[in-house]
């Protein structure tokens, strides 16, 4: 037989390069919410406006339900992604294990050599289906929310030892301004953008500092 050595490499090179396509195909499919996991979880969509609570006389009540309108944000698989139970993120409305595998790291920014920065850049990459911010990282281990209550939730974002050293007056801007909380509302590709808008869910917090920052009962 003769020498087909430069065919064979041609075409194993072609074999390869197909193979890091289906590969990235998959990873990008996870990434994506299927119709029957949309149906199935379901997030909110809508967030009602803070003087819409303004009919409840009760200061605890109000506070209470106000505080549970903002958990239709915070409980949101756009925030709870970034706020895991572990040290590793997950991904999509069903809230997947992160592919490929990452971890949080010592400062929420990855490990040592897969930083979160190797592939999520300053911007939302839409053609390659993932999401970016300069400043993109999970939250602290003390902030993580997945399989917690709306009570536990609102315990943590309070007490200053857990929640980065921040009073209520702090609270309130870092929600409302902060630009990767604000990601939540613009998350690119097909991901379901959290309930309202940011500026919504800002004054939804200064309502419920304003009227006492109450927690829900556990």
């Amino acid at each position: 037989m003769g020498d087909n050595g430069p065919t064979r490499r041609t075409a194993l090179k072609s074999v390869a390069g197909i193979g890091g396509l289906v590969a990235t195909a998959v990873i990008l499919a996870m990434d994506q919410p299927s119709a029957q996991t949309q149906r199935a979880s379901s997030p909110a969509r809508e967030l009602r406006p803070a003087a819409s609570f303004a009919g409840i006389t009760n200061r605890r009540a109000r506070s209470i339900a106000l505080f549970e309108e903002m958990s239709k944000v915070l409980r949101h698989p756009r925030c709870m992604n970034c706020h895991p139970a572990s040290d590793r993120p997950t991904q999509t409305d069903a809230m997947r294990p992160h592919q490929p595998l990452v971890v949080r790291g010592i400062d929420g920014h990855g490990a040592p050599g897969l930083p979160c920065a190797t592939c999520h850049h300053a911007a939302n990459f839409d053609p390659a289906g993932i999401p970016g911010h300069p400043d993109w990282h999970l939250a602290p281990a003390s902030m993580a929310w997945q399989g917690r209550s709306a009570a536990q939730i609102c315990a943590q974002i309070k007490d200053r030892t857990r929640n980065g050293n921040r009073d209520l007056a702090a609270l309130i801007r870092h929600l409302s301004d902060d630009s990767l909380v604000g990601w939540a509302w613009s998350p690119g590709g097909r991901r379901t953008p959290a309930p309202g808008t940011q500026a919504q869910f800002g004054e939804l917090a200064k309502a419920w500092v304003q009227t006492g920052a109450q927690c829900p009962r556990a």
